[in-house]
């Protein structure tokens, strides 16, 4: 059975571009906050939002952050995938509000704007870029190829996967020993065994067909991965065996009808991704599970003012970051843990 908008909970309220949300074990969520200097949106379990902004900013830190990926770290900190116009980097929020520059290039030259942001258990980060075309628009064809993965380790970025369909969320398996990355218009979720020193054997998991457009992901118990698509709201399982299965959908056919027709004619462009027409989801980006059993699957939404909350249909995998120390973060906020 697919679940619609009538299945959804809303938690938290006025939140700008929560493109990403992570879950915590204590019932907090946090999510990209894109207003102002920019920062990071907390979601208390009783509803209420605390905002965290940059308030002072180290060397090549830019005036006004952008985040689109984030991560939690230990001690509540978070780095921000900083996804400027024509530049981006990973930088570090810390509970105080001061900003720090983790890495603004690869390969010797600016990195492009990032994507997305995933710490691994030996202080590795890896790091989407979705496109090298300025303006990003430019890639939403089906022929895009430009994306990379890039990993920081040892103070040096570099270039570890290309020739991506515009690289999206990427998440590594609970043994670290494979990575999994959507590529969005390249529709399809795709993996690569990590070696000692990068990536290698790439394939593809599983394809997608019209009307998705694959973004943010989360693994279940069961080996399950749950992809969301921009555009059509849906949420997505792939099981282990590559078969794909709707879990919940809310997206108007007409207005899909309009994208899938600007992508295959390669006129798709900003105002098909900033035009909801759906009940509830207002472009679904993220999806995070957590919760009591790790049975809430919580959805990030690119225009959307709360995070949507529904029940999955397993139990998610614990992260790490589930049980990472934030009592830092939230005595910021006034809060005690």
């Amino acid at each position: 059975m697919t679940l619609g908008p009538d299945d959804l909970t809303m938690h938290g309220d006025g939140l700008v571009r929560p493109e990403c949300v992570v879950a915590h074990r204590s019932g907090w969520l946090f999510a990209p906050h894109c207003a102002g200097p920019g920062g990071i949106a907390a979601i208390a379990p009783d509803g209420r939002v605390h905002t965290l902004a940059m308030r002072t900013r180290g060397p090549g830190v830019p005036e006004a952050l952008f985040p689109n990926g984030i991560a939690l770290e230990d001690g509540g900190s978070f780095l921000i995938a900083h996804l400027g116009q024509e530049r981006g980097g990973i930088h570090r929020l810390f509970p105080d509000g001061r900003a720090e520059t983790v890495t603004d290039a690869v390969a010797g030259r600016p990195l492009p704007p990032a994507n997305f942001v995933a710490p691994d258990s030996r202080g590795r980060l890896w790091i989407t870029v979705s496109t090298t075309r300025v303006p990003r628009a430019l890639d939403y064809r089906p022929d895009a190829a430009s994306g990379f993965i890039a990993l920081h380790a040892d103070g040096e970025t570099r270039i570890v996967a290309e020739g991506l369909g515009y690289a999206n969320e990427c998440l590594l398996s609970a043994d670290e020993g494979t990575l999994w990355v959507n590529e969005t218009f390249g529709r399809r979720l795709s993996a690569f065994d990590v070696t000692g020193d990068g990536l290698a054997n790439r394939r593809t998991v599983a394809t997608f067909g019209p009307g998705t457009f694959p973004d943010g992901l989360a693994e279940m118990a069961d080996g399950s991965l749950l992809v969301v698509s921009i555009v059509s709201n849906r949420v997505l399982r792939v099981r282990p065996d590559g078969t794909v299965e709707t879990v919940l959908e809310d997206s108007d056919p007409a207005h899909l009808a309009e994208v899938e027709a600007a992508f295959a004619e390669g006129r798709m462009d900003r105002p098909h991704l900033d035009t909801v027409r759906a009940h509830r989801l207002r472009n679904v980006s993220s999806i995070a599970l957590g919760g009591p059993a790790m049975r809430t699957a919580y959805l990030g939404c690119l225009l959307g003012g709360s995070v949507a909350a529904f029940e999955a249909p397993g139990a998610g995998r614990v992260l790490p970051h589930h049980h990472h120390d934030i009592a830092p973060l939230l005595a910021a906020f006034g809060e005690t843990p």
